[in-house]
């Protein structure tokens, strides 16, 4: 039974794994100066993490159930829906349009990549499949996972800058331990 816990609990530490670095990387396509390009290849992405989910719960995977289910899903919250054209639209206003698109998109794409592996997850843990998926039993729990993945890809943004520069600090620390050797010589 103790193998079974053990199991269970790697699985789910390797889909948060997957479903935390998929909605991080969904930011990037926001910077996509092309309007409607960006939503294309999020869905990409997002498809490639449902992939990867299945794979780890061992759920068969068809492209056209996964995009079908997910399209069911985020059809059902109009209000992101909207949300993610509009953000993606407003792009065709040459430099406003792109600078509020690059500042709305990424925490909206990251959010819905998150609260899409999130539901997902839960969905695959409990024994579904992509036949099985029921996108209105999942929209609450969508909603609210949508909220937590934008919290989540914010400090992940926030952090960004500060994990670059221990970068720069580190290759300065040879030279500065270079030079203290010398000195003790």
């Amino acid at each position: 039974m103790t193998t079974d816990v053990q199991d269970q609990d790697m699985k789910h530490q390797e889909a948060d794994s997957i479903i935390r670095n998929y909605a991080i990387g969904s930011m990037v396509p926001s910077l996509l100066p092309v309007p409607m390009l960006d939503l294309a290849v999020v869905t990409g992405v997002q498809l490639k993490m449902i992939h990867s989910l299945t794979q780890i719960y061992g759920v068969p995977f068809k492209k056209e159930l996964a995009r079908s289910a997910m399209a069911s899903l985020l059809g059902g919250t109009v209000a992101l829906s909207v949300a993610r054209v509009a953000s993606s639209a407003i792009k065709a206003f040459p430099i406003v349009g792109s600078m509020v698109g690059a500042l709305s998109m990424p925490v909206v794409n990251g959010g819905s990549t998150y609260a899409i592996g999130k539901v997902f997850e839960q969905h695959f843990e409990a024994g579904g499949t992509l036949l099985s998926f029921d996108p209105i039993q999942m929209r609450e729990y969508f909603k609210q996972q949508f909220e937590e993945g934008k919290k989540v890809v914010a400090a992940a943004a926030a952090d960004a800058p500060a994990a670059a520069a221990p970068a720069a600090n580190d290759k300065a620390a040879p030279v500065d331990a270079k030079a203290a050797k010398v000195g003790k010589a």
